[in-house]
């Protein structure tokens, strides 16, 4: 009935849609005047409406901007729960678990204590914030437009897994040394309290090496986590639109679809949080010993302590890329920056498939 060739690519697509079926359905005929088919992203504003074309150098840059805003403020304000992480899985025979590590940093240290390192977190995840988002949406447009508008729309979740790896690849560049300062304050008392004495400290000790000899473990953690916080939170907006929102995209408010991004996006934390929790041990307690090296962390933890914290990573980072989706999403409405609706098939593939007449 269908093409042959066409309907084996679609059906054998191993990233291909949950639920995908070649089905004839009401599709909306309309198209927006000027509409790029190449638009793949999570909300929708009208053509007349948006400040910037899709794809423009003020797009990609307000993009970074949405990027530094959402990356920089989450994770500074959960810098006490990343403190008490980060303690545990370097000390699990002193801290034991989260509400111990909470009370042993809070009778060693006092309030004060639980903020330490809120200044390289604030930096370095800005910085990351600013190339992971940024990057995202260059390479995602990059990609589609070597692929082509059908295979774009076939291959879209390989497609949001390769341009979210590319993008964080630059962005743990961006983000190593100022980590590897933070968990240096972190984890070890004593060592440095303020990003001003830590930084010249660790420089006189071991050179321009310690700040970037975690940045492998780094894109063993992020890269992985990057790809699911991406593509888990477009496929998951995806679906929430076809099955669990009562009404079309198209008719609910901004507000309604910034409900829609904070589910999708707390969704796709946890899924974060458990591909990449491995790495992040390894990351903290290599940050934390001099002259170590990944291999040598791996063998010392072995199979169980690698998922040391685990509990306490899934609350951080399920909240917290929640709300870094919220903040991305609701920097581009404040700009009204182009936010195209889910993709849909496009009509040259219907026609190929046989889905309309």
């Amino acid at each position: 009935m269908y093409p042959t060739s066409l309907t084996q690519l679609a059906r054998g697509n191993p990233f291909s849609a949950p639920l995908f079926s070649l089905q004839k359905a009401e599709e909306p005929q309309q198209k927006l005047q000027g509409q790029s088919p190449r638009r793949l992203a999570a909300a929708a504003t009208a053509d007349d409406e948006v400040s910037c074309d899709f794809g423009s150098s003020k797009y990609y840059a307000l993009c970074g901007f949405g990027g530094i805003l959402s990356c920089g403020l989450t994770h500074t304000a959960v810098v006490p729960l990343d403190l008490v992480k980060c303690r545990l899985q370097v000390s699990p025979e002193k801290y034991q678990s989260i509400g111990k590590g909470f009370s042993i940093t809070l009778r060693e240290d006092g309030v004060r204590g639980l903020a330490k390192g809120w200044a390289p977190t604030f930096i370095g995840y800005s910085m990351q914030g600013l190339c992971k988002f940024g990057f995202y949406e260059v390479f995602k447009i990059f990609y589609s437009d070597l692929m082509g508008e059908e295979n774009t729309y076939l291959w879209r979740t390989s497609l949001y897994l390769a341009a979210s790896a590319s993008a964080e690849f630059f962005a743990d560049i961006a983000l190593a040394p100022m980590e590897a300062c933070k968990v240096r304050i972190q984890t070890q008392p004593g060592y440095a309290n303020t990003l001003r004495q830590c930084a010249p400290k660790m420089f006189a000790e071991e050179g321009i090496w310690a700040f970037y000899k975690g940045v492998v473990p780094l894109w063993m953690r992020q890269i992985p986590y990057t790809m699911m916080k991406f593509a888990c939170f477009e496929r998951t907006v995806e679906l929430l639109y076809k099955y669990a929102v009562p009404k079309p995209r198209s008719e609910c408010s901004k507000s309604e679809q910034l409900v829609v991004t904070f589910v999708a996006g707390y969704i796709a934390g946890v899924f974060c949080a458990i591909v990449s929790h491995p790495a992040d041990s390894v990351v903290s307690v290599l940050n934390k010993e001099s002259g170590s090296t990944a291999i040598g962390v791996l063998k010392k933890l072995g199979p169980k302590g690698v998922w040391k914290g685990l509990v306490a990573r899934i609350i951080m980072i399920g909240t917290l890329t929640a709300l870094q989706w919220f903040i991305y999403d609701s920097v581009k409405v404040y700009f009204r920056l182009p936010r195209p609706p889910p993709p849909e098939m496009p009509e040259s593939l219907k026609k190929k498939l046989g889905l309309t007449e």
